[in-house]
Formats: structure tokens, C-alpha cells, sequence
């Protein structure tokens, strides 16, 4: 499953400040339709990303109704980015092996 969407950057703070986009909420629906497949645990779901020229990979994780994809602070600095920024994610969902 690829998907394409764009969405604000915003600031969750746990234990440490976490950065996040939100995966829109038909692809998250989408998502979840196939999560006994794709999800490694407590619906957590690893994709391969990019925003901007940066590919890397992380896990989607689920929050009220949808998934957030958590931007990593290498992503975040090669790329410039910021609390508030509005970025352009492309994302490959792929079943557990």
C-alpha cells in the first residue's frame, strides 16, 4: 500500500517531545482494515517514508481513529522542519513477512 498526503507538523509531548503528521483519515481507515496483517503489535504499524529527500523508517501509531507518523529529529533537521510546518509525505505500508 503506497500513500501520498500532506498535513501540519505538531508537537506531542511524553516523557520527550515528539513530532508527528497526521495520516488523514480515509487512509487511516485504510490502514486499519488490514492492521491484523500489517501491524508487528499494540496496532502499531511500520512504514518506509518520505518527506522531502529523505526516506526513512518508523512506525505509524494509532491515535483517535487514526495513525500519526512520527517524524525523527535527523528527518526533521536534514529537512528543515518545524513545529507548525505543513510537509508532503509519501509512504509505503507493506505486510509483516
Amino acid at each position: 500500500m503506497e500513500l501520498e498526503f500532506s498535513g501540519p507538523v505538531f508537537e506531542w509531548r511524553g516523557p520527550a517531545p515528539f513530532y508527528y503528521v497526521a495520516v488523514p483519515e480515509e487512509d487511516s481507515a485504510d490502514i486499519k482494515a488490514d492492521e491484523a496483517m500489517l501491524s508487528y503489535g499494540w496496532g502499531c504499524i511500520p512504514v518506509t517514508a518520505t518527506v522531502g529527500d529523505t526516506e526513512f523508517t518508523t512506525s505509524l501509531f494509532p491515535k483517535d481513529g487514526r495513525y500519526l507518523l512520527g517524524l525523527k529529529v535527523a528527518v526533521r533537521r536534514a529537512e528543515g522542519i518545524d513545529e507548525g510546518d505543513h510537509v508532503a509525505v509519501r509512504m509505503r505500508v507493506e505486510p509483516i513477512a
